[in-house]
């Protein structure tokens, strides 16, 4: 039987589970999302919309803030959306001493690759730093970055108990992957449903209650472990799948058959086939990015990812490929591609956002660089680029117009905006190559690549 003492430290650990669920569920909790970038912000919005206090913590002193003056800078999110999360109660801080009034605290930063194309969890870790002095007992920590299997418990868990914590007694973890798609109006963060995987059983119910009152469905699995790697299937089942399609459009092309007709085809069978469709290369945080993470720790256990790899290396040669169709349509004019005007129509990762993470178009323009042309952009929802490609650091959208057009010897559609005038950009257009599957009918100036 148990004495006394232990059974009263048994129900005092209950207890504190108890009460961080209470004010979970009753909305008196207070929330801290650390990163507030395309993951980190929806999720402000979305708990300062039901009334919970909301802590947003970020290096970034200048997004900090633009916030604090309600100034977005993610297009689909608006000022007034903004100055009612304020009015709410919404604070946006460097502040991360602050993190030890926070009851929940979400992590929501970067886990990109490396130069090797190995996973860096730098961002991570030294967030996981910089809250270690404020963390204490009755809070929970979820992460939502995208990372390989056994993140949670091999890097969150021992900073944890190095406190002397004991995780899924007096403070609790989990991960729940992000699952944001930035402008799709179809879902949101309210209904797409949310993973949550617990370091415990007792771990997984504080996270339940920490997802349940912002998200319509929460769905709960064993362990941190599955959801991570349920994370990374979502986004290599596209990948390959994205590969293969790539890889028999270079086939069709060969083969002069119309891939999209194919793939239109193939889609009116009602079971067993989704369409994917093409594209110059992959774009956006995860796709691109999600496969190295599992390959990377497959090598741990001694297994080879073949089948991924493979996906990975169709796509990543895809924007090549373009190239080499860009360079055929110019000798067919009788031009080289070296001191030829190029324009790049759409440089976002994906249409309608302005959002270039990872795009593909960036190294599309590397490559023409390299190669000697002149390159422009045009893209309406990203006005200024500033990155560092081949030399270059500050690109200027174009405006199109008609004289504008004709002064280029090629445009290379890559992203697909509902905001180009498509009739109008191919009437003044020179050559078209297009990567996206915009121009159905045969035109003298359009070439699908």
């Amino acid at each position: 039987m148990m004495n006394n003492t232990m059974s009263e430290n048994i129900a005092g650990l209950y207890k504190v589970k108890q009460q961080l669920i209470k004010k979970l569920n009753n909305k008196e909790a207070v929330i801290g999302i650390l990163g507030l970038g395309y993951v980190g912000l929806p999720l402000v919005l979305r708990y300062s919309s039901v009334t919970y206090k909301v802590i947003g913590f970020d290096i970034d002193e200048e997004k900090v803030r633009a916030l604090s003056q309600a100034e977005s800078y993610i297009e689909h999110i608006s000022k007034n959306t903004l100055k009612i999360a304020l009015k709410q109660g919404f604070l946006a801080t460097t502040d991360f001493s602050r993190v030890s009034e926070c009851d929940a605290l979400i992590v929501c930063v970067p886990t990109p690759l490396n130069k090797y194309r190995e996973p860096d969890l730098s961002f991570v870790i030294h967030t996981m730093e910089m809250i270690k002095p404020f963390l204490h007992k009755g809070q929970v920590i979820s992460l939502e970055s995208t990372t390989y299997p056994g993140t949670t418990e091999e890097e969150l868990l021992p900073r944890i108990t190095s406190l002397g914590l004991h995780v899924g007694e007096e403070i609790f973890l989990v991960y729940s992957p992000e699952r944001e798609d930035p402008a799709n109006s179809q879902f949101t963060t309210q209904t797409i449903p949310k993973v949550c995987g617990g370091h415990s059983l007792a771990c997984l119910e504080v996270g339940v209650a920490l997802y349940s009152s912002i998200i319509d469905t929460v769905v709960p699995v064993s362990s941190t472990k599955v959801a991570e790697m349920t994370k990374l299937l979502e986004n290599i089942h596209r990948a390959v799948n994205i590969g293969l399609v790539n890889e028999m459009k270079i086939v069709a092309d060969k083969m002069d058959i119309d891939i999209y007709e194919v793939i239109r085809a193939a889609a009116t069978k009602p079971f067993g086939f989704t369409p994917y469709y093409p594209g110059p290369g992959l774009g956006g945080h995860c796709i691109p990015i999600d496969p190295f993470y599992l390959t990377w720790k497959a090598r741990e256990y001694d297994v080879s990812t073949r089948f991924i790899e493979l996906a990975g290396e169709v796509n990543t040669q895809m924007p090549k490929w373009v190239i080499s169709k860009v360079m055929n349509a110019l000798n067919e004019k009788g031009k080289a591609l070296k001191n030829s005007k190029i324009l790049i129509l759409g440089v976002a990762y994906k249409k309608n956002v302005d959002d270039t993470r990872e795009s593909p178009a960036f190294k599309l323009i590397e490559l023409l660089l390299a190669k000697g042309a002149l390159v422009d952009y045009s893209d309406p929802h990203v006005p200024i680029l500033k990155k560092h490609v081949h030399g270059q650091t500050h690109f200027q959208s174009i405006d199109l117009t008609a004289q504008t057009l004709a002064r280029y010897d090629c445009l290379l559609l890559v992203t697909h905006h509902d905001k180009f005038d498509y009739l109008f950009i191919q009437k003044y257009a020179d050559i078209i190559i297009d990567t996206r599957g915009v121009y159905q009918q045969d035109l003298s100036n359009v070439i699908r690549a």
